[in-house]
């Protein structure tokens, strides 16, 4: 059975050699794009590998070990930077497209990669971080968590190698290419239990603690040379004022000396790497003291402002106070504590900004502790390693709140300040997006996909929707015809027949109807049937005035008629709401609001009109 194996090693192993001097007939490019064509190595009917038999376990552990023989023969004999490598990618795509159709296991490209990473240095590890690259969306089409370990661990391996201050963009990229490899909501990035990283320790000259004002007392200069005063400081006192707030004494503000702030100023570390430790009022009230103190300083010191890389090396010039150069954004992930380079360090506006940028996602997250923010329903839920029983008390609150308004005003200073503040400003209000998403126990941001019989259904429903209506009933006649309920159809027939309805009215009938009106009950009456009775009559003169203006107007003589028109001074249509709709049918009033000695009269003159 030993045999059977070596046997099958050994001609995984001739296969592979036989397919890698294929594809160096079919890629003629030394580079890692364009990937190899693996299909043209072979011909439809022809497996690229022998498919595994009964034990595929046992194959595909063949595989690996031929080819890992490869790869470490290639790699003792040939250089990255040699045109001869480009052996390497090829068996890299080769074992892609094997693990893709189930001929070896799915994440051996990955490990392969993996040893290829150990075995070389940084700069042949950018060169194969680019075949990453280049592959990813190929590797990761078919996921699994065996994939998903191997790569987690290739790049963690890679980054504890790397050196954030001399490589920070080569860190760039394997951090893009973990982002891209996982989705947005997998949790292998998410530190659900809220750890700090309380490893990143902090070490200075401590002898210096000495000299340092913590609890007795300490020198402070008041801006005159050669003058100095000794003040007790009391344990919780602060000289900061919040926001919104002036002092009533107008002396000036005391900072530390130089000496001094060196010990308090890098005790701020410890809180920053460790916030819980705030927990305790002693440590919370000498961070107060050290981050007002600093701020102080920083305020005090002059600007100065790091020039570029090529000014740096013609002679490392730069600006202060209000005469800045092109700003150079310098990252610095840990910075050098030594005592001789701590008063240059307060000068450098990038080095200001790095500190009050801690100090605001430090304060943030102590003011998620406050009361308020604790009874949300969000907090309530979480987990419990991230439900705490310290509570910031008030006082403290409105402490929080004022320094992180003055660090905010601060940082706007200085060169692009406005655009830099509102940079640092969106970056925090997500990451409180991001807390929040962790403390609900992360939910998954994609939704699963709509069923087709849901689909269907919807896209049913929208036709049925917009399908025409049909046309709605013709609305009710104006015009009430209540009259013939009351009579006979042939009485009602002959009524509607009766000549007297074709007789054009004279002005003497609606001159009739206008005293009915007039002469009709007028106590007991409300507003709005006075208002009625009013516009009726307006409407039965200008009637009136219609007929006689076209026939007898100069025989027609109604001095109650002028006086009428003195008094509204209105000559045009009335705003009877039975005339308001059409003009020509002003003539016919509705029969139903007249009375039934009425009724007959009105038909009249409707048909005479």
């Amino acid at each position: 059975m030993a045999a059977s194996g070596i046997s099958t090693g050994n001609s995984i192993r001739t296969r592979l050699y036989d397919l890698l001097r294929r594809a160096r007939e079919i890629k003629r490019s030394t580079a890692i794009d364009p990937p190899l064509q693996v299909s043209a190595l072979v011909d439809d009917d022809e497996p690229l590998i022998a498919p595994p038999e009964g034990d595929k376990e046992g194959h595909n552990f063949a595989v690996e070990s031929a080819a890992k023989a490869i790869l470490y023969a290639i790699l003792g004999s040939n250089r990255i930077e040699d045109p001869s490598f480009v052996t390497v990618w090829d068996l890299l795509d080769i074992l892609q497209y094997c693990g893709d159709r189930n001929l070896c296991s799915p994440q051996l490209v990955l490990l392969l990669l993996e040893e290829l990473l150990d075995s070389l240095s940084i700069d042949g590890c950018r060169t194969a971080l680019g075949f990453l690259e280049s592959r990813r969306e190929v590797l990761f089409a078919a996921r699994s968590q065996n994939k998903d370990l191997v790569i987690l661990r290739l790049c963690n391996e890679l980054l504890r190698r790397l050196s954030r201050a001399e490589d920070p963009v080569f860190c760039g990229r394997v951090y893009i290419f973990l982002f891209h490899s996982f989705p947005l909501g997998d949790k292998s990035s998410v530190n659900l239990r809220g750890n700090f990283h309380t490893e990143n320790v902090t070490t200075f000259e401590d002898y210096l603690n000495t000299s340092a004002a913590v609890g007795g007392e300490m020198q402070i200069d008041v801006g005159d040379p050669g003058e100095s005063v000794k003040e007790e400081a009391k344990a919780g006192e602060t000289s900061f004022v919040p926001a919104g707030e002036e002092k009533a004494s107008k002396e000036i503000t005391p900072t530390m000396d130089v000496d001094e702030l060196y010990p308090v100023f890098w005790s701020l570390q410890h809180s920053f790497s460790n916030p819980p430790r705030l927990f305790e009022e002693d440590k919370f009230k000498e961070f107060k003291r050290g981050l007002e103190a600093t701020l102080a300083k920083f305020k005090e010191v002059p600007k100065v402002v790091q020039a570029g890389d090529s000014a740096r090396k013609k002679g490392g010039q730069s600006q202060s106070d209000g005469n800045y150069d092109e700003f150079a954004s310098a990252f610095n992930p840990k910075y050098l504590t030594s005592r001789d380079l701590f008063k240059l360090e307060l000068s450098d506006l990038a080095f200001q900004r790095h500190i009050l940028v801690q100090a605001l996602i430090l304060i943030d997250f102590l003011l998620t502790l406050t009361e308020k923010s604790k009874s949300k329903p969000y907090y309530q839920g979480a987990q419990k390693a991230m439900q705490y029983s310290f509570t910031l008390r008030e006082q403290d609150t409105e402490w929080a709140l004022g320094i992180k308004n003055s660090i905010a005003n601060y940082l706007q200073d200085g060169p692009d300040g406005k655009s830099y503040y509102r940079m640092v400003d969106t970056v925090l209000s997500r990451d409180k997006n991001w807390v929040r998403w962790k403390m609900e126990n992360c939910h998954s941001f994609t939704r699963d996909r709509v069923p087709a019989d849901n689909f269907v259904e919807s896209k049913d429903g929208a036709k049925r929707a917009v399908v025409g209506r049909k046309a709605p009933k013709p609305m009710r006649s104006a015009l009430g015809m209540q009259f013939l309920a009351n009579t006979d159809l042939e009485k009602g027939l002959s009524q509607l027949k009766h000549h007297e309805r074709f007789k054009k009215p004279s002005p003497g009938n609606y001159e009739e109807r206008i005293e009915t009106i007039q002469n009709g009950p007028q106590e007991g009456l409300s507003e709005g049937e006075k208002r009625m009775a009013k516009d009726k009559e307006r409407s039965v003169t200008w009637r009136k005035h219609r007929l006689a203006c076209k026939d007898n107007l100069s025989s027609y003589d109604d001095k109650r008629l002028k006086g009428a028109d003195a008094s509204t001074g209105d000559n045009t249509a009335p705003t009877d709401p039975e005339d308001r709709d059409a003009v020509p049918q002003e003539e016919h009033p509705s029969v139903e609001d007249q009375r039934p000695d009425q009724q007959d009269q009105v038909t009249t003159d409707m048909a005479a009109e």
